[in-house]
C-alpha cells in the first residue's frame, strides 16, 4: 500500500460493480444495472470497420482524429451554430477520455470543478485525478431532479474554475429545458466559468422533448466544451469512440496531450464512425422507439406496487426510483431485492449522497426481463411488507 497514489488509494470504487459481486452468489437474477442498449451496433457501421480493416486503416493516424470524422462531427454540431468546423473537433476513446481531456486542458491542481449530486460517479474520481476538488450541487426530486441556478451559485469560490452538467442525466433521467440552461448560463458568465456540457444521451429522449445545450446560446459556445459520443445512440459502447466540441484554441491544444496517453482511436474504429454520423439515421429512431415502450412498461409498472413512486424519466434510458417509504438505505434495499426476488439494481447513494433513498433502474434490456422484473418485486413486497395509514412500509410479523 505504501506504493499507491492518493488518486488510487482513494478514487471511488464502483458500486455498480459490487452490486454484480453480490448477484453472482445467486441464480436466475433479472439484471437491471447496466447503462449499456441491449441491441448491436447497426450492421452498416460494422461493415464499414470490416472494409476499412481490409484497405488497411491500421495505421496511426493524427492525434486529433481522422479529419473526415471531424468534419462529420462539426457538421451534426451546425443545429448548434454554423461557425464549428473540423478545428472545433477533438476524437477521443469514449466519452470518459473525453471529460478527462476536457478537465486536463482546462483545470489546474487546487481548482475546484462543480458536479451535480446525484451524478455519474465517475465525474468525481476524473476531478481528483486532475488533482482539483469536485463540489457537490444537491439536485431534488421536487424540482425534477434538475440543477438550479441558484444553488450553483451557493457553491461558487474564488477557486471554482467550471462546472459539469449532463442532461439527458445518467443516472436520473431528467432533462434540462431552455429556460433552466438560459438561468445557469447567467451564473456561469457572471463568475467566468468553463462549461463540460455532458451530452452523450442527446439522441434518446420521449415525448417530444428536445435538449438544449449550452453551446446554442451564442454568447456560450467559446465557454464550452461538449461531450459526447456513439456509445449510447448508435449501440457503440465496446468501440470507445467519443469527441469533444470546442473553441478551436482548446481544442489546438489536445492533441500533445493525446498523445501522452493513447496517441490516437483506431483508425477503423473511426471509419466506422464515419458511416455512423453520416449514414442512415433510422437506427437510431427505431431503437428509441424501443426505449420509450420500456420505460413505459417500467415506470407504470413500478408507481403500481406498494411503497414505490418514480418520474416519468424525459430523457435516457434510466428511472430514479423512490424507495423512501420502506425506511432502509439504498443498499440495503438493493441488497434485499436481490435475495428476495432475485432483481438486481443500483442503489442511489453510488451517485452521491442526495442518492440516498433511491434506486437506479435501467429499461435499456427487453420487454420479458422488465416484466419479469416487476412481477418479482411486486410479489415481493406483497409477501413481506404491508403499507400503514401514513404511507410507509412495515414488515409483516412472522
Amino acid at each position: 500500500m505504501k506504493y499507491l497514489s492518493n488518486v488510487a488509494k482513494n478514487y471511488p470504487a464502483s458500486v455498480i460493480r459490487e452490486m454484480f459481486e453480490i448477484a453472482r452468489k445467486y441464480d436466475d437474477v433479472v439484471n437491471l444495472t447496466v447503462g449499456e442498449p441491449n441491441f448491436d451496433t447497426p450492421k452498416h457501421v460494422i461493415e464499414e470497420a470490416k472494409k476499412a480493416l481490409d484497405n488497411g486503416y491500421t495505421h496511426y493516424n493524427p492525434n486529433a482524429g481522422l479529419l473526415e470524422l471531424r468534419e462529420a462531427v462539426a457538421s451534426f454540431y451546425g443545429k448548434y451554430n454554423q461557425g464549428y468546423k473540423a478545428e472545433n473537433v477533438m476524437i477521443t476513446v469514449g466519452g470518459m477520455e473525453a471529460i478527462f481531456l476536457s478537465m486536463m486542458a482546462t483545470v489546474n491542481p487546487g481548482d475546484e470543478v462543480i458536479i451535480p449530486d446525484p451524478c455519474f460517479a465517475n465525474y468525481s474520481g476524473q476531478v481528483m485525478m486532475i488533482g482539483a476538488k469536485p463540489v457537490s450541487v444537491p439536485l431534488y426530486e421536487k424540482n425534477d431532479f434538475k440543477i438550479q441556478a441558484a444553488d450553483i451559485e451557493k457553491v461558487i469560490t474564488s477557486k471554482t474554475k467550471s462546472i459539469l452538467l449532463n442532461s439527458p442525466s445518467n443516472p436520473l433521467g431528467s432533462v434540462l429545458e431552455e429556460k433552466d440552461i438560459i438561468e445557469i448560463a447567467e451564473v456561469i458568465k457572471k463568475y467566468d466559468l468553463i462549461v463540460y456540457s455532458d451530452e452523450v444521451y442527446d439522441r434518446i429522449m420521449y415525448d417530444g422533448k428536445t435538449c438544449p445545450s449550452m453551446a446554442q446560446l451564442p454568447d456560450m459556445r467559446d465557454k464550452t466544451m461538449i461531450i459526447n459520443s456513439l456509445s449510447k445512440s448508435f449501440a457503440m459502447t465496446g468501440w470507445r469512440l467519443g469527441y469533444i466540441v470546442a473553441d478551436e484554441n482548446i481544442i489546438a491544444n489536445l492533441p500533445k496531450l493525446q498523445e501522452g496517453i493513447v496517441s490516437c482511436v483506431p483508425t477503423f474504429i473511426q471509419k466506422a464512425a464515419v458511416s455512423a454520423m453520416t449514414g442512415s439515421q433510422s437506427v437510431v429512431g427505431d431503437m428509441l422507439d424501443h426505449y420509450k415502450r420500456r420505460r413505459d412498461i417500467l415506470i407504470d409498472g413500478i408507481n403500481e406496487i406498494p411503497g414505490f413512486s418514480c418520474l416519468k424519466s424525459p430523457g435516457s434510458f434510466y428511472a430514479f426510483v423512490n424507495i423512501k417509504s420502506f425506511g432502509k438505505t439504498s443498499m440495503e434495499f438493493a441488497k434485499e431485492l436481490i435475495e428476495g426476488a432475485r432483481v438486481v439494481t443500483v442503489p442511489g447513494s453510488a451517485f452521491g449522497k442526495m442518492g440516498e433513498g433511491y434506486l437506479r433502474i435501467v429499461f435499456a434490456v427487453s420487454d420479458e426481463e422488465l416484466y419479469e422484473a416487476l412481477n418479482r418485486i411486486g410479489a415481493y413486497v406483497e409477501e413481506n411488507y404491508i403499507q400503514n395509514e401514513n404511507g410507509k412500509m412495515e414488515r409483516k410479523e412472522g
